[in-house]
């Protein structure tokens, strides 16, 4: 989509890892949590008001992630959500979490607590999610 434009605020905290026609893959700025934001590239907010092909296409790009993620990561738990109440644009959370993660078992977003990764750190997980949107 020629209009498509990340909102500033993911632009602001996160790093591109990928992207695609479709989708750019974001890796929060904060190494406490391994957390990734796909961003779809379309206009709409909601998950409901995309077609299925759409959809489908979100849910297969989540499981790529989810995998590689579980696989690198090793988390306790996966979290995936698309929760936008400041970002409007629509996002969807891939979070691994720890049992001994400074938040556990709280949720991330909202935390002061905070420690930004390392230009080396950003680059070895830019390596493993380079061509991860690739459908």
């Amino acid at each position: 989509m020629n209009h498509f434009k990340l909102d500033s605020r993911l632009e602001n905290d996160c790093f591109i890892l990928s992207e695609s026609e479709q989708f750019v893959l974001l890796l929060m700025n904060n190494s406490l949590v391994p957390w990734f934001i796909l961003v779809p590239k379309t206009d709409k907010t909601e998950l409901y008001e995309l077609d299925t092909t759409t959809q489908t296409q979100i849910f297969s790009a989540i499981n790529k992630i989810s995998d590689v993620i579980n696989s690198e990561f090793k988390p306790d738990k996966l979290n995936v959500a698309a929760i936008g109440n400041i970002v409007i644009q629509m996002h969807i959370h891939i979070i691994a979490r720890y049992k001994t993660d400074a938040y556990w078992p709280g949720v991330v977003w909202g935390m002061s607590e905070k420690k930004a990764y390392e230009s080396f750190e950003v680059k070895k997980i830019t390596l493993v999610f380079t061509n991860i949107l690739e459908l």
